[in-house]
């Protein structure tokens, strides 16, 4: 979607008379987008004149075509600057070459390296002084080229060659620039950065690409290149799913598949939208389901992303997608979040893949004030639109997603809405016992009647009394595969300052001499990082993800008193967001919120305890509810406290 475009000349023209930001505003407002912040403003007022300065000489021809502010169709990423021409001698017969050259711009003076982050970087924002973390602005520039590259029918049938770089027009180099260390290598060299005093360079930059101008030709050929996956990223995804069996479905998976299939066919054929909500518990195949169908859907030149509230599942997807072979396509462009869609304009999509529904909020952004509702703007933004779904499993007051709520902005839509349901049990061992047993014995809404009969379950439960001991047998299980972790209910602040140092301890039980820290923010796939076994995820970092154990430390918020497991918010840590607006909504309407609140540390508890697939292990803080937990295993088959003794050594 163009927002402002022309020539170099126009362009230098509209600075001159200072009408570029008005022009663009009305672009804005023309194409039903919300008026950009106050911040996009200013940037655009001092970044823009350095492109005067950079665009306004004698080797830029006058009629190369000019962009600002491309808006990529789909999720609603906007490209800073584009310039296009010929590349190739204007005497000849031979058809031109048609390039375009990206430019990403960027007002920063400094920033830091993102250790263990890939591609990533620090910077200060204006917002309270803050290190904001952020993509590297090379792999920023070059992300957006792939995203072009493969979804514009028009770049690929025309060949147009795109040439990705960002302007840092405040950033001075130094020695052993952060800007340029050696992990950012291979995005530098596909995307050259150019800092404060480098016009020259990237003026080269760009007339080694663009030697004839275009008058805008390749402008109109990209905005009306139709929107559909390229083939390099259909073979390269296709590709990708092979020889990883934990992909591979079976029983309903398989069934639930080819019913989503057949509605995205009907949607794409008819026009006609359609919403299927599939329902399942843990364990059931949820995102194995959603990622066979991001990859056949894709293949079937469907315009699909995968879309989860959550970035860990995201993350690690992605990651177990690409392994060793990242350059076959840019995986990443596939994934994004539940906020992503407040531009998108009705129907950009082929179809939208929504794992863990139940996360959806309200509305989008830091503060909750973008957008105005993350399930409408989903199925609004696609023909079809599935919802993987367990009502189970909602754990912050924000979580909003629900099968009635799918249903009525479904119907809002005029959307023929589906359900299926997966019912066969993968994980826990498959001991549907187990999780009928659990369920039981936390109280949550889900469990069988009292006293109903569970008399065996296959399924590895254990409860330590000495959160060592715990932590001694999750390592000794995560040898050789790496697939076992350390959870822990969000009863211990997570220091911010201390996100990224592993010598702090933040889950701190003095009695025992036991001392973790919480998963470190260095890292955006924490459950499959081999050092991660040294510290304790939580609730974010591994709900829609699975290890072969899990080990759980279950806190104070959690106990056993009075013949019954109590839960209390009051224990939560002070910097857990899960809870956040509980007080508001307590002086309103205080039963409401203390059986919202109970509600989510219990759906909390059961998630932590369903990531495993082999077996869970557990501490309590609260004694009385470790032999309460106990005693109910006692029941079914043999359940017991292990003293630190009697901890496995392999």
């Amino acid at each position: 979607m163009l927002i402002y475009h022309g020539t170099t000349a126009k362009f230098v023209l509209d600075m001159d008379e200072q009408t570029v930001v008005e022009q663009l505003l009305v672009g804005f407002k023309t194409n039903g987008l919300p008026p950009p912040s106050n911040g996009e403003l200013v940037s655009w007022r001092n970044s823009l004149m350095f492109m005067v300065t950079l665009l306004n000489h004698k080797n830029i021809p006058e009629e190369t075509g000019v962009a600002i502010e491309y808006r990529i169709p789909g999720p609603g990423k906007r490209v800073d600057f584009i310039l296009t021409g010929f590349k190739g001698s204007a005497i000849t017969t031979q058809e031109p070459e048609h390039e375009a050259v990206i430019i990403e711009l960027k007002q920063w003076q400094t920033l830091e390296v993102a250790s263990n982050l890939n591609d990533v970087v620090r910077v200060r924002t204006h917002l309270r002084g803050a290190l904001r973390e952020v993509p590297h602005p090379s792999y920023q520039a070059w992300s957006y080229a792939q995203l072009i590259e493969q979804y514009n029918e028009g770049v690929e049938t025309k060949r147009i060659t795109l040439h990705p770089c960002a302007f840092l027009h405040n950033y001075k180099r130094t020695a052993n620039d952060p800007l340029l260390d050696p992990r950012y290598a291979e995005y530098l060299e596909l995307s050259p950065a150019f800092c404060h005093g480098e016009i020259p360079k990237l003026r080269s930059f760009i007339c080694q690409h663009i030697t004839r101008p275009d008058q805008g030709q390749v402008l109109g050929e990209i905005e009306s290149g139709k929107i559909r996956p390229s083939k390099s990223l259909q073979d390269a995804l296709s590709q990708l799913l092979q020889g990883k069996p934990e992909f591979i479905m079976i029983d309903d998976q398989k069934v639930v598949f080819e019913h989503a299939m057949s509605l995205a066919r009907a949607a794409r054929d008819t026009g006609k939208k359609k919403v299927l909500i599939v329902r399942g518990g843990p364990g059931t195949g949820k995102s194995v389901v959603a990622i066979n169908l991001l990859v056949r859907l894709t293949s079937e030149q469907l315009f699909t992303m995968y879309v989860s509230k959550n970035s860990a599942p995201r993350n690690v997807y992605s990651s177990r997608l690409i392994a060793d072979n990242r350059k076959k396509a840019n995986i990443d462009n596939l994934f994004c979040g539940s906020g992503s869609f407040i531009e998108t304009k009705p129907n950009s999509f082929g179809a939208l893949i929504v794992d863990e529904a139940h996360r959806l909020n309200e509305k989008s952004g830091l503060y909750g004030n973008l957008g105005e509702n993350q399930t409408k703007e989903v199925i609004s933004s696609a023909l079809f639109s599935v919802f993987f779904i367990d009502e189970a499993q909602r754990v912050t007051l924000k979580d909003a997603g629900s099968i009635q709520e799918i249903r009525n902005r479904a119907e809002d839509a005029g959307a023929e809405v589906s359900v299926q349901e997966l019912t066969s049990q993968f994980r826990c061992n498959g001991s549907q016992e187990y999780l009928e047993w659990l369920d039981e014995t936390l109280g949550v809404p889900s469990a069988p009647p009292a006293g109903s009969p569970i008399l065996a379950m296959d399924y590895d439960f254990q409860v330590f009394d000495d959160p060592n001991a715990l932590a001694k047998a999750i390592a000794a299980r995560n040898k050789p595969d790496n697939k076992a972790r350390l959870v822990a209910g969000y009863c211990w602040d997570w220091a911010s300052s201390e996100k990224n140092n592993p010598d702090h301890n933040d889950i701190v039980l003095p009695e025992y001499n036991f001392a973790r820290s919480w998963n470190l923010n260095s890292t955006t796939t924490w459950a499959i990082d081999p050092h991660s076994i040294e510290e304790v995820g939580c609730i974010h970092t591994s709900q829609g993800l699975e290890f072969d154990y899990v080990g759980v430390i279950i806190g104070d918020d959690l106990r056993f008193e009075c013949g019954q497991v109590i839960s209390d918010s009051t224990r939560r840590a002070k910097t857990d967001h899960s809870l956040r607006g509980l007080k508001k909504m307590a002086e309103t309407a205080p039963v409401e919120a203390k059986a919202l609140a109970d509600e989510i540390i219990r759906n909390t508890y059961r998630v932590l305890m369903t990531r495993g697939q082999r077996g869970c292990y557990v501490f309590c803080t609260d004694k009385a509810l470790g032999e309460f937990i106990a005693g109910r295993l006692a029941g079914v088959g043999g359940g017991h406290i292990l003293a630190p003794s009697q901890v496995m050594s392999g």
